[in-house]
C-alpha cells in the first residue's frame, strides 16, 4: 500500500473512532437518563397505589397529597425528555407509571370531586389516560361494594352510572392495540365489571326494599297484637 492509501485508511479509522466515541457518549447519557426515568416511574406507581388505598380508607386529604406528589414526578419526566431522549416517553414502563397515576387521579376525581380530570392537565399521553380510565372502574366497584357492606347506599347509583358511562366511551376507542397499549382487552374487562356490579347493586336494592316491607309488616302486626 502506498503512502496515500495508508493515509486514507488512517483518516477513515480516525473518523470511525470519533463516531464511536460520540455514540458511546450518547448511549451512556441515554442509559443514565433511563435509570432516572425508571426510578421516577417506580415512585409514581408507589404513590398512585398508596393514594388509591387512601381513597378506600376515606382519607381524601392524604390521597390528594399523594396524587399531587406523583403528578410532580410526571411533569418532571415530561420536562426531562421533551427534547433529548424523547423516545423514552413511549417506553412501556413510562406508560404503566402514567396509567397508574391517571387511574388514581380519575378514581379520586369521580369519588371525591364528582368529575373526571383532563388528561392534558394531568400531562399524560392519551393511551395512558384511557387505560387508567378503564382500570379505575375496578376501584369504583370496590368503593361501591365497601359502601354497601356498611349499609351505605349513598352515591351507589351515581357510581354505577359513572362506570357505565366510562364503558360507553371506551368502546368507541376502536383503534389498534399498537397505539392504545391493549385498551381493547381492558375495555372487555370493564364490561364484565359493570355488569357484575349492576347485578350486585340490583340484588342489594331488592333485598333492602324487601327488608323494609318486612319491617313495616312486623310493625303493623306488632301494633295489632297490642290492641284489646
Amino acid at each position: 500500500m502506498n503512502g496515500a492509501g495508508k493515509l486514507k485508511k488512517k483518516i477513515a479509522a480516525g473518523k470511525l473512532d470519533k463516531i464511536a466515541a460520540q455514540i458511546r457518549e450518547h448511549l451512556g447519557d441515554k442509559d443514565a437518563a433511563r435509570e432516572r426515568c425508571l426510578k421516577n416511574c417506580r415512585e409514581i406507581i408507589r404513590l398512585s397505589s398508596t393514594a388509591i388505598r387512601a381513597i378506600h380508607r376515606r382519607e381524601k386529604e392524604q390521597a390528594l397529597k399523594l396524587i399531587g406528589s406523583a403528578g410532580l414526578l410526571v411533569i418532571q419526566i415530561g420536562n426531562d425528555f421533551a427534547g433529548r431522549h424523547g423516545d423514552l416517553l413511549s417506553a412501556n414502563y413510562v406508560h404503566d407509571a402514567f396509567k397508574e397515576y391517571a387511574e388514581a387521579s380519575i378514581t379520586y376525581g369521580i369519588i371525591c370531586e364528582k368529575c373526571i380530570p383532563d388528561p392534558d392537565k394531568l400531562k399524560v399521553a392519551y393511551p395512558a389516560f384511557l387505560n387508567g380510565l378503564a382500570e379505575s372502574v375496578g376501584e369504583l366497584r370496590r368503593y361501591l361494594l365497601d359502601g354497601l357492606r356498611q349499609n351505605d347506599f349513598t352515591g351507589a347509583e351515581d357510581l354505577l352510572d359513572s362506570m357505565d358511562h366510562i364503558y360507553s366511551v371506551l368502546v368507541t376507542m376502536d383503534f389498534p392495540d399498537a397505539i392504545t397499549y391493549g385498551l381493547r382487552r381492558n375495555t372487555d374487562n370493564v364490561r364484565g365489571i359493570v355488569e357484575k356490579t349492576r347485578g350486585d347493586l340490583t340484588t342489594f336494592i331488592h333485598n333492602r326494599n324487601l327488608q323494609q316491607k318486612i319491617n313495616r309488616l312486623a310493625k303493623i302486626l306488632g301494633n295489632s297484637a297490642d290492641l284489646p
